[in-house]
């Protein structure tokens, strides 16, 4: 007897679905996965809700290109160091498991300092100007107002946007130098006042020094942006999406 239609139906519905489950799999995990932003401390490159794709080829792969992290191998196949300036997710070193997304400020080899909230780089500062007006956002005590906004440029001509809450004067502003360890980088926030990054220590609950092997990929585009969460409430959309950074490319 053959099978009947019903069950022909069923059997190529199946085949497609797991088919379709592949391809996701395999986008996902070579070429691009999306990430939602759930803090502040990018901002104003990324805010709270935007949610973008990050290529997963930018950098090569490892063990964190790959669901669950699974030990598979040591160091990063078919790599290519990121450029100081790049938007990175990574897996926090002390975990190796919570995605974070910073900048790249310091390359292996490299010295930073922060001195009264100015950025060094191997001994020279780092060139700002100030931007008008100031970008508008939410303090320590959550109320709403202009701060401090600069367009800083790193060495080797990549410029981007900072802002600083405290202005010259927040907790991370004045430190010790730290020397970027060989295949290590140094990661830091837009937002410099309210960023956990490489400026706090492993051992004081902060990032510290990233490998090279943790590093998931490149930050590329804003698919996706929505002022409240969760972003499925749909009926919301024409008031809460934030229409002018759809499809904007991450610097």
């Amino acid at each position: 007897m053959g099978q009947t239609k019903e069950g022909g139906f069923f059997g190529e519905l199946v085949k497609v679905i797991i088919q379709a489950l592949l391809i996701a799999l395999v986008v996902r995990t070579f070429l691009f996965q999306p990430f939602n932003i759930p803090s502040g401390s990018m901002i104003p490159t990324l805010l709270v809700g935007d949610y973008l794709f990050v290529s997963k080829y930018a950098y090569g792969y490892s063990d964190h290109s790959f669901p669950f992290s699974p030990p598979l191998f040591k160091g990063r196949i078919l790599g290519t160091p990121p450029k100081r300036g790049d938007v990175v997710v990574f897996k926090l070193p002390r975990d190796g498991q919570t995605d974070y997304i910073k900048r790249v400020i310091g390359l292996p080899g490299d010295t930073i300092q922060m001195k009264a909230g100015r950025l060094y780089i191997n001994g020279v500062i780092v060139p700002r100007t100030p931007i008008t007006p100031e970008i508008k956002t939410d303090d320590f005590f959550g109320r709403e107002r202009a701060v401090p906004t600069y367009r800083e440029t790193l060495p080797g001509g990549v410029s981007h946007t900072i802002i600083e809450i405290e202005g010259d004067t927040g907790f991370y502003d004045n430190t010790g130098v730290y020397k970027v360890p060989p295949n290590d980088y140094f990661m830091m926030g837009d937002n410099r006042d309210n960023s956990t990054d490489s400026r706090v220590p492993e051992n004081a609950g902060g990032v510290g020094y990233v490998p090279y092997a943790n590093l998931v990929g490149k930050a590329e585009v804003i698919f996706f942006s929505v002022k409240s969460e969760p972003a499925w409430q749909f009926w919301k959309w024409p008031w809460d999406v934030r229409w002018n950074r759809l499809f904007k490319h991450v610097r």
